[in-house]
């Protein structure tokens, strides 16, 4: 069975790859009361601290108190960036059926999610609602990525409108990347997308957007301002699949695709 998956404190000055095997590592504040309180972890129990960025701590419990484990470090371990970034572009939903997307994508191995404020979205991103909404993204991928054991917490991006979504779209095709609109009329399979290679080194990672519209559809005119901008209309096959669904099936494809689950 894998070890369970601390997320460290660590501030920039301080970074976790820095620490070296041999080292002793104190897990504390919050992920330490979590480990002692909740899951009691126990001396000679295995687990593993990562940073969020990549970093990841093999650890051995020496001793556990209330709120703090004392850890030896047994390996560190860097995961490389991947080659090619994967985004999933979700419109907001109403009963939290964004938030199961975004939770199930990080899963599957998402990269960065990005808020789409939809034309057809009946949730609106405002003032403290937003600001709210925009916290438990945050909770949801980072508790998403310690269950799955991820050393990587994917990247919560600024909420767009269709607007400043058509930019990024354009953006994004321009650096090189592609961009799937998942639509239920059109005629192109997503495995047939073309994929972009890996950047050269020291190049912008390119990416792919899977944008996903909200339980209303996207609507005809926002299809068409993501198509003119370098979007390209996909299907995922011959059934309509929920918005809280349709984002970790297409990302599970490319994943595949791409090599990730090798």
């Amino acid at each position: 069975m894998s070890a369970p998956v601390f997320l460290a404190e660590r501030s920039a000055a301080d970074p976790l790859s820095r620490v070296e095997p041999g080292d002793t590592y104190v897990l504390d504040g919050a992920e330490g009361r979590h480990a002692g309180v909740v899951q009691r972890r126990r001396a000679g129990e295995r687990v593993d601290v990562v940073d969020g960025e990549g970093t990841r701590l093999l650890a051995v419990v020496v001793r556990a108190e209330r709120d703090t484990l004392e850890l030896r470090v047994e390996a560190v371990e860097t995961e490389p960036e991947p080659a090619v970034r994967l985004v999933l572009v979700q419109a907001l939903a109403k009963g939290d059926r964004d938030e199961l997307a975004i939770e199930a994508a990080t899963e599957v191995g998402v990269d960065a999610v990005l808020p789409w404020q939809a034309e057809r979205s009946v949730v609106v991103w405002r003032g403290d609602r937003a600001a709210r909404s925009r916290a438990r993204w945050l909770a949801t991928v980072r508790a998403a990525a310690k269950q799955s054991r991820r050393a990587r917490v994917p990247e919560v991006r600024t909420d767009v409108t269709t607007t400043a979504l058509a930019d990024v779209v354009r953006e994004t095709v321009a650096a090189g990347g592609r961009v799937a609109v998942l639509h239920e009329d059109a005629t192109e399979p997503l495995g047939t997308l073309a994929l972009p290679e890996a950047g050269a080194p020291g190049a912008p990672t390119p990416e792919v957007l899977v944008v996903v519209g909200p339980e209303g559809g996207i609507s005809d005119a926002e299809l068409e301002r993501l198509t003119e901008a370098g979007g390209r209309p996909v299907r995922l096959g011959p059934h309509v699949l929920r918005t809280s669904t349709a984002g970790p099936v297409a990302l599970t494809l490319l994943c595949e695709r791409l090599g990730r689950w090798a």
